[in-house]
This record gives structure tokens, sequence and C-alpha cells, in this order.
């Protein structure tokens, strides 16, 4: 990392000097170039040289401390070092935080996918509970969330919720809850006390704009029905529920929530929109191998990625080997230190990937 950065900081000694060739200012495509290069590399150049600063400083204190030669003294310069660990420490995490590439979605508003895998009932009952979950960690972090469907189950939960959550880093924020969620607990209609296993798929999805994705208006089949309830039963007496088929990948979304046929279609295309994207895009992973290696797991919704055991109140994250035992916390929505967690590893694997 430190050789790293010591390139950086040579570069931009460089461009220091080519930005004031006059052949440079000569030169307003070359000069807009430079320039940006410049203020890009200036934060983390102006962070290496503070943390540079304080080492060196830290350094002279040790000698200090270990010369022994006046008491005071020494114990003044172990006593500074203490606070001066501490800002290294801080330094170097937000160093190896600009190091790592931006992720371009990461600002973006997401599309979330919650279903009801194996486990029936249960599994239905934990959809929604991680649903709310999420919403309330949206909340706190001053997100909007928005339900676009939902499909409820006979015992009170759910089998599918479709939302999308707004706001300026949503994506960054959620982007690591994709996958497999298991659930361990004694189900309320289990008579014997026996702990059952189940399990929830989610998927988190960097929404899409129109302009990102391109649909040939001819390759969409659009059905208008009338909605229907749990059972069937008609609950709208006006062909208001739309389906929108995509005929060359034969994805299909369907929206029923809404009284407005119009509302209904603009949920439908929203959903397909990030859908299509993001299978383009899991297209052309598959052809950045070196990439995968970079990230937290697989990618892949099929992964297991976490553990909720709720007679131990534990919860384990498997792809950082991470266990907090203060799972009501996080059901409640305190989700911000398995979160920095995940990120911190993500960078560790990221800059491990670059070298």
């Amino acid at each position: 990392m430190f050789d790293k950065l010591s390139a950086l900081e040579n570069r931009y000694e460089q461009l220091n000097e080519l930005l004031c060739r006059p052949e440079t200012a000569a030169n307003q495509e070359l000069f807009k170039k430079y320039g940006k290069e410049h203020s890009d590399l200036a934060e983390p150049v102006s962070l290496f040289r503070e943390y540079k600063s304080l080492k060196e400083t830290f350094a002279e204190n040790e000698a200090m401390a270990d010369s022994g030669e006046d008491a005071e003294l020494s114990a003044m310069a172990a006593e500074d070092n203490k606070a001066i660990a501490q800002k290294l420490a801080a330094l170097e995490e937000k160093l190896k935080e600009l190091l790592v590439p931006k992720d371009p979605n990461d600002p973006k508003n997401l599309i979330m996918e919650i279903r009801a895998g194996t486990g029936g009932d249960e599994a239905g009952l934990f959809a929604a509970e991680l649903f709310n979950m999420y919403s309330r960690w949206a909340a706190k972090k001053g997100l909007v969330v928005e339900t676009l469907s939902v499909s409820p189950s006979q015992a009170g939960g759910a089998k599918e919720v479709i939302a999308s959550i707004e706001g300026r880093g949503a994506y960054g924020m959620f982007k690591y809850e994709s996958g497999v969620h298991r659930v361990q607990r004694v189900p309320k209609t289990e008579t014997q006390g026996r702990i059952h296993t189940s399990t929830v798929t989610v998927a988190i999805l960097p929404e899409a704009e129109e302009k990102e994705v391109k649909i040939n208006p001819n390759d969409l089949r659009i059905d208008v029905f009338r909605s229907s309830g749990p059972g069937g039963q008609s609950v709208n007496t006006t062909d208001s529920a739309v389906r929108i088929t995509h005929i060359p990948t034969g994805m299909v979304v369907s929206m029923q929530d809404e009284k407005s046929q119009i509302k209904n279609r603009a949920k439908a295309m929203k959903v397909l929109l990030t859908r299509l994207q993001d299978f383009y895009l899991s297209q052309d992973k598959e052809k950045e191998s070196q990439a995968r290696k970079s990230q937290i797991g697989s990618g892949d919704r099929s992964e297991k990625i976490r553990t909720y055991n709720f007679p131990q109140g534990r919860m384990t994250d498997h792809r950082i080997n991470l266990s907090l035992f203060n799972l009501q916390e996080l059901m409640n929505g305190d989700m911000d230190e398995l979160a920095d967690n995940l990120r911190k590893r993500s960078r560790e694997l990221q800059l491990a990937g670059a070298k």
C-alpha cells in the first residue's frame, strides 16, 4: 500500500511541474486532463504526507521515551504516542479506502428482492422480518423505502417482497446483503421445541435508468389483468394489474399493488430495467474472473452468506467469519457494525487483488 502511495505522491509532484509549463497552459484539453488527475490525487497525497509526518514524530517520541535521560520528558513522549497511534490507525484506514477503486454503482438507488426459500411458512415469516430489518436500517440512514410488490404468505409473512430504496449511497450501503440468509429458531407452530432451519434469498440490484439499458419496444409484451389477492379472489374491478414480458430473455415482471394501471406499469418497467441490467452485467462478470476474486464471496445469490441463530442470539456472516451476539439489535436495524466489517474486508481483498 505504501509503495503505491509513494508512487502517487511522485506523480502528484510531476503533475505540479507539468501544470506550470507554458506548453500545458496553451493546450486547454491537456491542462484539464492534468488538472483533474492532480485534483483526484490531492486528498490521498495530503493524508499520506500527514501520515509520514506523524510516523516521524512517533519515532522521535519513542526514542526519547526509550532513552530514559529525562523521566518527565519520557513520560510525556510515551503519552503523546498513545494519541498519535490512534491517529495513525485512522489515517491508515482512510488511505486504504481512498486507494480502492470507486464502484460507480455505489451512489445509486437500488431494487431489493427478498424471497422465501426452504422452510415453508417459517421462511415466509423470516422474509418479512428481513424486510423490516432493512427498512429500519434505511430509515436510520435517511433513505426512503418504497414497497413495489408484496406476495403475502398464509401465515402472515411474505413469499416475496420487491422494494426500492432511494437516497445517495443506497446501493453502496446495501450491496453486501445479496445471497442466502439462513435462520435457525423454534417456529411458533413447533410444539416439541425443535429448532428448524429455513432460508431466504436476497437480491440487491443497482437501479437502472432507461438511458443505461436500451429496450426495443417490439421486444416487450404487455398484458393487463384484474388484480387478485390471497386465494385468487379479485381485489379490483378494473384491469389495473400489469405483466411485462421481455421476449428475448423471457424475463417477466408483474405488478398489481396499485389501483392505477399507469403506476403498476411504471413500477414494472423500473424492476424490469434493473433486472435486465443485472442480467447483462452478470454475463460480463463471468468473463472477469480476477474481479470476482476481489469481491466478498462469489457474488452468486445461491451462496449462503449469513446465519441468524435465535436460540443463541447470534448472527454469523460466513464470508468474513464474523459472529455478533446482538441479534435482536440487528433485527431492529442496528447494522452499522456488521456493514463496517464487510466494507473493511472488501477493501482488504481489493487492495490485495491490486498488488
